[in-house]
């Protein structure tokens, strides 16, 4: 498991403003993003200037703005690693690793 330094805040922000600059790298409006995405153009606002969305809304932003595939990577594990095994045991597993043993 990797080690991250940077907060749940960090990542927010770093994800509103790359959201933002891939708008408007698209030389797409806020109403122009707001209106193909379905997402109501106060979320949307509110969403660039504070970070703060409901993940329904953001994967629609996502659709529109090309990289919904990037949410397929969240909390991915190896599937061999899962395959028929008892869920009691992955999480055993996982409860393991969290204290530093091997399980």
């Amino acid at each position: 498991m990797a080690v991250t330094l940077k907060s749940p805040a960090d990542i927010q922000d770093a994800l509103r403003a790359r959201f933002r600059a891939r708008r408007l790298v698209l030389n797409l409006t806020q109403e122009g993003l707001a209106n193909r995405s379905g997402v109501t153009l106060a979320t949307l606002r509110r969403f660039e200037r504070t970070g703060l969305i409901a993940f329904d809304s953001l994967l629609k932003l996502a659709l529109v703005l090309d990289c919904l595939g990037d949410f397929e990577k969240v909390a991915a594990e190896d599937e061999r690693s899962l395959i028929g095994r008892p869920l009691d045991a992955v999480l055993a597993q996982k409860r393991g690793r969290r204290k530093g043993r091997i399980t």
